[in-house]
């Protein structure tokens, strides 16, 4: 099983530490933007559209599995605070399971919007030109099929750790 974790992380971390640069590389773009606006009245092209429809996209998609690995999402527990560990085990592992449904659904779906707009060449308007906003389709379905996968992996874990308690 440590041989199959090892081969799970290194694309959830790969994924984050991308999201991260991408991050990184928002700030650095839009304080230049900002910059150059500000100090030489002219700012660069195409500055909004290439952070919408790709650094957000990015940073919103790729890390989801990293997310998930660290329990980084907010959790409410008004519900299952009582609950013996054993049922709020059941309960997870049935609530990934929907979530794994969703994840596939919608990571197929987006992935045949990311050929379809690919095949097409998607781009959109700016001020001055287009910008090529196609590649940054597939990070979606990227993102949530890597999440996906990552839970089937957890349920993996979490019966493992049912059938030892």
């Amino acid at each position: 099983m440590d041989r199959l974790a090892k081969i799970i992380d290194a694309p959830v971390n790969f994924m984050m530490w991308l999201s991260c640069f991408v991050g990184l590389l928002m700030m650095l773009h839009i304080t230049a933007d900002v910059f150059g606006r500000v100090v030489f009245n002219h700012p660069l092209e195409g500055t909004i559209e290439i952070v919408s429809g790709y650094y957000m996209v990015a940073v919103s998609f790729l890390p989801l599995a990293y997310i998930s690995r660290t329990e980084g999402q907010i959790i409410v527990e008004l519900f299952t605070r009582g609950l013996a560990p054993r049922s709020l085990l059941r309960l997870e592992v049935v609530v990934n399971i929907v979530t794994i449904a969703y994840l596939t659904v919608f990571a197929w779906k987006t992935g045949e919007e990311a050929i379809y707009q690919s095949v097409s060449g998607e781009v959109w308007e700016t001020a001055t030109g287009f910008v090529a906003i196609w590649p940054s389709r597939w990070m979606l379905p990227v993102g949530c099929a890597l999440m996906a996968i990552y839970l089937v992996y957890r349920i993996f874990l979490d019966i493992r750790n049912a059938e030892r308690s």
